[in-house]
């Protein structure tokens, strides 16, 4: 049991890598304080997850609502041991069609929120002693840039210098800061997407298959657990190989 005794709080829970993430830590132990703006759909995703479980609807961008939602994790379990900054969406256009706000949303979400989550995390994990784990989900999209993607490439390639920064300040403390950067996993997200689109895609990876949101999951668990203790700033790639 990884993560025994254990309270985790995700973002973005209510289903792909967040709920797959949200069991396996189940499984390995953890209290869990799931968090997302979609209600019905967080609503269902603590259905099926069961006893140990605290949703929250919660915005990302809001400082008032990050600090509640950890400030729930210690109401509740009496700690905070481990953040997962994961919530996200895309708005996909060309740089000349996207709009400014769909611009500012995604940036906004993906990397002001996971700013306020590491930020608010960090400052319990301080307050209450703990050696704790914030783990940011960056993307592929913010090592090499996609096309149709200048805002998800920005916010993604930004959550890696925030793990970087955030890592180098909280040291000392015990916290560790780490980052991962899935690349074509199953979700609603990628499900969305065009069959031709797909089949490129699926062209450019080595292993010749897409990844599943449980073994995003398991690289979560990883650096959630004591196992990558002296781990600390690190991007891991979970790609199958694309653009490795």
């Amino acid at each position: 049991m990884l993560l025994q005794n254990m309270t985790s709080v995700i973002t973005g829970g209510a289903r792909g890598i967040g709920l797959a993430t949200a069991r396996a830590f189940l499984a390995q132990g953890s209290n869990i304080v799931l968090a997302d703006m979609d209600t019905a759909a967080l609503d269902r995703a603590a259905e099926t997850l069961g006893q140990g479980v605290v949703k929250v609807v919660c915005d990302v961008t809001s400082a008032e609502d990050m600090s509640a939602l950890v400030n729930t994790a210690v109401d509740h379990f009496g700690s905070l041991d481990v953040m997962v900054n994961n919530a996200g969406f895309a708005r996909d256009a060309t740089m000349r069609k996207m709009s400014e706000f769909d611009f500012d949303a995604v940036v906004s979400v993906h990397l002001k929120g996971a700013w306020l989550g590491t930020r608010a995390a960090a400052d319990i994990m301080r307050r209450v002693g703990t050696a704790g784990s914030i783990i940011n989900v960056s993307s592929i999209s913010g090592k090499v840039g996609m096309p149709g993607q200048t805002n998800y490439s920005a916010a993604k390639a930004g959550i890696v210098g925030l793990t970087k920064a955030a890592a180098k300040e909280l040291g000392f403390t015990g916290i560790r800061v780490n980052a991962i950067q899935p690349g074509i996993i199953r979700t609603d997200m990628v499900e969305a997407l065009r069959a031709d689109i797909l089949e490129k895609k699926l062209a450019e990876i080595p292993l010749a298959r897409f990844g599943e949101p449980e073994e995003v999951a398991s690289v979560v668990l990883f650096l959630a657990s004591g196992m990558s203790s002296y781990m600390t700033g690190t991007v891991l790639e979970i790609t199958g190989g694309r653009h490795a």
